[in-house]
């Protein structure tokens, strides 16, 4: 196994697939020191499965779009990365959580890859790969994560070598509720479901709708709001009328929607910020690039004195380059993972990881 001592450069190729984004990304940490190296995106190639408005994607297909697609992204990222393969140190694909036929795609192809070059294989967790980027991109120090995406709403805090979870979701993801109420209105997959949920709600707000808010300590509640919003588009679709007596249109739904799980997302956020001491948030996962919710948690954290850390869709949104970055962090510790146990598993907790690359 390597040292971080024997080279101070090393390259990791990533490999993401656990939903409907294939990724591929290679980067470069350059330094003696885990506390000092620094880090340089080298290639962060994407392609996504877009399905049909009003259908979600099926296991099966977004599985066949990434056996499709695997090795041209991966023959685009060498090439964006302009190194040969004899550099890269170690091949890191997701080992978990996310949806089973799409992770086993991706994790023969890593195992290939490992395979064909003869190099080291690591695993990597996704919530984990999420932080570490997040963390590396924007400079937080000592943040409570909030860890939103289309399987997973976490609210998160690092202690003794592990990501503790403080509050989560109890039953669907907050990505998930948004992707699930795009479908009842029928509203476009392309780019995201959620991305054009949040352009609606810009058009919104002439009424805010009557949802539950259902925050249960530090825990949330999503599946009893989709199922209330999609009785009132339903009610809207019959000619129904809003609490103030006029029409309500689609806009004002989504704006509704949105405002009311990041109030209850903001709450959780804010309990576990004063339970930790810390002045810092930071947002990762798919819903962190939405632009209303970074504003809601910028305006608790501000009245605290606080900051709000967020990165863009290049980095918010599932891709390689944050499984290469938590892939080689692991690595240089001396972690490996052997071929005869490079699975992969739809549930893999945040907590489950040991952080040996932080002290």
């Amino acid at each position: 196994m390597m040292t971080l001592t024997k080279k101070h450069r090393r390259i990791a190729l990533g490999c993401e697939g656990s939903a409907n984004k294939l990724g591929i990304g290679i980067i470069l940490h350059e330094g003696t020191s885990l506390t000092t190296s620094t880090s340089t995106v080298l290639s962060n190639i994407r392609h996504t499965f877009v399905s049909p408005p009003g259908t979600g994607f099926l296991p099966k297909d977004t599985a066949a779009h990434h056996r499709a697609f695997f090795v041209r992204i991966a023959l685009q990222a060498l090439a964006s990365a302009n190194i040969p393969i004899s550099e890269i140190d170690c091949i890191c694909y997701t080992k978990g959580p996310g949806m089973g036929a799409p992770l086993t795609s991706v994790a023969i192809a890593a195992r290939t890859l490992s395979l064909l070059w003869n190099k080291p294989l690591v695993g990597v967790n996704h919530c984990v790969g999420h932080i570490e980027m997040g963390r590396a991109i924007t400079g937080a120090s000592h943040p409570v994560v909030l860890y939103v995406s289309g399987g997973n709403t976490q609210v998160i805090a690092y202690a003794e070598q592990r990501y503790r979870i403080f509050g989560e979701a109890l039953d669907i993801a907050v990505g998930n509720c948004l992707d699930r109420f795009a479908r009842t209105l029928e509203i476009s997959n392309d780019p995201a479901p959620g991305y054009n949920i949040e352009q609606l709600a810009k058009q919104g707000g002439r009424v805010l709708l009557d949802l539950p808010y259902a925050v249960k300590g530090m825990d949330c509640s999503f599946s009893g709001i989709l199922t209330r919003a999609d009785e009132l588009a339903a009610h809207m679709k019959n000619g129904g009328k809003g609490p103030d007596g006029e029409p309500f249109t689609p806009a004002d739904l989504c704006f509704s929607l949105q405002e009311t799980i990041f109030a209850m997302l903001v709450e959780i956020t804010e309990r576990a910020m004063a339970h930790v001491g810390s002045s810092q948030v930071l947002i990762v996962g798919g819903v962190g690039c939405n632009e209303r919710l970074q504003e809601m948690m910028g305006a608790m954290a501000a009245e605290r004195g606080g900051s709000v850390y967020a990165t863009d869709e290049r980095f918010c949104i599932d891709n390689g380059i944050m499984i290469a970055h938590a892939g080689l962090l692991a690595y240089e510790t001396g972690f490996e993972t052997p071929v005869e146990e490079s699975t992969c598993t739809q549930r893999f907790r945040t907590d489950e990881v040991l952080v040996k690359w932080r002290k």
